[in-house]
């Protein structure tokens, strides 16, 4: 048996499809993804929270679940909306359906619908709250619910996304699934990593390069994990919500930039590296999302394909001169990423660890481990 669903936008618009996760009501931002495949990785990404994403490829489903490939403990998206369910799935690492994934963290999914109308629409008026609902099918009804819904806008949600307690990780990548195993030889390095809704690949990245890992909540003051875990170099990871409220986690990174210490950050840990550093942030009207983001390398000037999930932007007019534009988003020119032109600080607005989507960006992790090793070997000879 099928159970009926609704999708209905804060617009007023609405799409009717089938449920195939679990029953009742769920809200949150709508977006949209445009991988073709990798939706166990976005529905595990943490930077999905509160948003419910509309997958633009067609099927989805077809390889199911396995245990492996997951970003975070949990589903972090709140829906979940595609064209097709594929309902049978084949893979041999699969242990799970897609369907009974969703269902066994509760989290609504709907099928059925338009999903390009769906898409065209995010583009043209921009990304907006929605409800899928199972149990109300009555749209005037919905649509008051989904307009008293929180905005993403002011939303920090970096405080219920980072971990309760700082831990260590060595997990590493599985090396029969590298695409491209790496040959060089690493020295040890200690990196602190402010979590504030990391994805685990990310750490394995780090680790695969000889970093000693240690993670911290977000909360936590820069001046306490210096003092007991004396890092070599700092990582800001990604999260979701809006950085500028953030303020806690803005604070201590211009503590950490007065270090003078390596800093590496990524997607939200780049914007809030850009607020510290006095510049401002603004959001996307409907954001880059997918696995397939043309970015120019400025000193190179080489293309890279990349991976994306994010909602808000660096404005570039605001970057302070001591900071240089590294790296640029060939669709619509929004910054991708800036280092300083003394300090070995940079960040990159987009997801080099490549999981899921193409490994163009790797080099960046090697960037970071030798800024560290060129900054011990400085501090060794003062």
């Amino acid at each position: 048996m099928v159970n009926k669903a609704i999708l209905v936008l804060e617009d007023g618009s609405f799409y009717n499809g089938y449920s195939f996760g679990a029953e009742g009501d769920s809200y949150g931002e709508v977006v949209f993804n445009t991988s073709m495949s990798g939706y166990q990785e976005v529905l595990t990404d943490p930077s999905y929270s509160q948003q419910m994403v509309v997958m633009t490829c067609p099927m989805i489903g077809n390889y199911g679940i396995n245990s492996e490939d997951i970003e975070s403990d949990k589903v972090q998206v709140a829906g979940f909306v595609v064209k097709e369910y594929s309902k049978t799935y084949s893979n041999y690492r699969a242990n799970l359906s897609l369907g009974d994934y969703l269902k066994k963290h509760s989290i609504c999914g709907i099928e059925g619908i338009d999903t390009r109308a769906l898409t065209k629409r995010l583009r043209d008026k921009g990304a907006m709250r929605g409800i899928i609902s199972t149990s109300e099918f009555d749209v005037k009804k919905l649509v008051e619910l989904v307009q008293k819904s929180p905005s993403m806008n002011g939303a920090d949600l970096v405080k219920d996304s980072t971990c309760g307690d700082k831990y260590e990780c060595t997990e590493k990548t599985n090396v029969a699934l590298q695409a491209y195993p790496l040959k060089r030889k690493y020295s040890k390095t200690k990196v602190a990593v402010y979590d504030f809704g990391i994805k685990k690949n990310i750490l394995r990245m780090l680790n695969d390069r000889g970093c000693e890992v240690e993670i911290f909540p977000a909360t936590v003051p820069y001046k306490i994990i210096e003092a007991e875990f004396k890092p070599d170099g700092w990582f800001l990871s990604n999260g979701p919500g809006d950085p500028s409220a953030v303020t806690y986690a803005i604070d201590n990174i211009k503590g950490i930039i007065a270090s003078g210490k390596p800093v590496f950050g990524i997607c939200l840990g780049h914007q809030l590296l850009a607020l510290a550093l006095g510049a401002k942030t603004y959001k996307l009207k409907f954001g880059h999302r997918g696995a397939n983001q043309p970015v120019m390398n400025m000193s190179t000037k080489k293309v890279e394909i990349t991976s994306q999930n994010h909602g808000f932007c660096v404005d570039s007019k605001t970057l302070p001169e001591e900071v240089v534009v590294s790296h640029l988003n060939l669709n619509d020119n929004t910054v991708e990423g800036f280092r300083h032109k003394t300090l070995p600080i940079f960040c990159v607005q987009y997801h080099p660890e490549s999981s899921p989507g193409p490994h163009d960006s790797d080099y960046l992790f090697d960037e970071f481990v030798d800024s560290i090793n060129s900054f011990r070997k400085l501090s060794s000879i003062s």
